[in-house]
């Protein structure tokens, strides 16, 4: 059975209206808000059938605006992660871009993507975003035109597909932000976690690559074999399939106790896993509650030639894929 509909989710300060999509097929429900493309919540069964939310979010748009730093199930651009002083050169000229993360730029700056309304339109099996991001936006070069569709597979399994062209070079790296808790609620520190990378990049103080391509081998960054997560992780993973055309299976994370497991395939290069220690008190959850587990394409990579590209020219279409798969065991 396939069910899609969308309701009045809120509206902001200005009357903006906010709405959320409901998407359910193959056992898995999913609602997506236009406010910051973001997936509200992912309800999947346990091994005994029962279903729970596994992703952290808020109940209302006042939430999500007044606690925008976690960037709960948002899509984050022009640039996910962190570009190193808030700077990048690109064909002999420097753009400077809104820092928002101490010097640095972080996940599209001051009012990126996660803070955008989102245009929707229905498909068949989910829904279509876009939004234009205009030249200068937060320092970005370029006048960017992006869509992005959330849709479920008959398996249940979650597809984001996002697209983007531009009118003048620039840089993309998009991703979603979701807190992953397989068990529902509690700590997520004791999911097992295994991962296609026998390598990472290691970073400086401020979570900023170093340029290193760094073996996981005797290290607590590898998790080739599953092994429990912990915390204290907000970490670039280099996948050793590198970048690729369609989605390859790439991870998966596995709560114990529920059963629930989630696989990541994907055409990216790497992954940023987060442990979510930074969650505070102002929150209605706890350090730890929560695993991010966004692909993407390195941090500080328009500032790094030897890390995978993320220039994007008039005439090319910059593609991304990801998808997430359910099941119990």
């Amino acid at each position: 059975m396939r069910i899609m509909r969308s309701e009045l989710f809120g509206t902001l300060s200005d009357g903006t209206p906010v709405h959320r999509w409901t998407l359910e097929r193959g056992g898995t429900r999913v609602r997506v808000l236009t406010y910051g493309g973001t997936v509200q919540s992912v309800e999947v069964p346990d091994r005994d059938g029962r279903s729970a939310n596994v992703v952290l979010g808020f109940p209302r748009v006042e939430d999500y605006v007044a606690h925008p730093e976690p960037y709960f199930g948002a899509l984050v651009g022009r640039y996910a992660n962190r570009i190193a002083g808030g700077t990048f050169t690109l064909d002999g000229r420097t753009y400077r871009l809104a820092a928002n993360n101490g010097p640095n730029a972080l996940h599209g700056g001051e009012r990126g993507f996660d803070k955008r309304v989102w245009d929707a339109e229905p498909l068949a099996d989910g829904v279509r975003l876009s939004l234009v991001s205009e030249d200068g936006e937060e320092g970005y070069p370029g006048r960017l035109a992006v869509t992005v569709a959330y849709t479920l597979g008959g398996d249940g399994a979650l597809r984001i597909s996002y697209e983007a062209v531009t009118d003048a070079p620039t840089v993309v790296n998009l991703t979603n932000h979701a807190y992953w808790n397989l068990a529902g609620s509690g700590d997520a520190g004791g999911h097992q976690l295994r991962l296609a990378a026998s390598r990472y990049t290691p970073v400086d103080a401020g979570l900023i690559p170093t340029g290193e391509l760094a073996g996981v081998e005797d290290t607590r960054f590898d998790f080739r074999q599953p092994r429990k997560v912990g915390s204290g992780y907000d970490h670039n993973f280099v996948f050793d399939k590198g970048v690729t055309a369609a989605p390859e299976e790439v991870g998966e994370l596995h709560d114990p106790a529920s059963g629930r497991v989630l696989t990541v395939a994907t055409t990216e290069p790497g992954i940023q896993v987060y442990t979510a220690d930074g969650l505070d008190a102002s929150l209605p959850y706890a350090p730890g509650e929560g695993i991010a587990l966004e692909t993407q394409h390195f941090p500080d990579s328009p500032n790094r030639p030897e890390f995978p590209g993320t220039e994007l020219r008039p005439g090319q279409v910059y593609r991304s894929e990801t998808v997430y798969g359910f099941s119990a065991r």
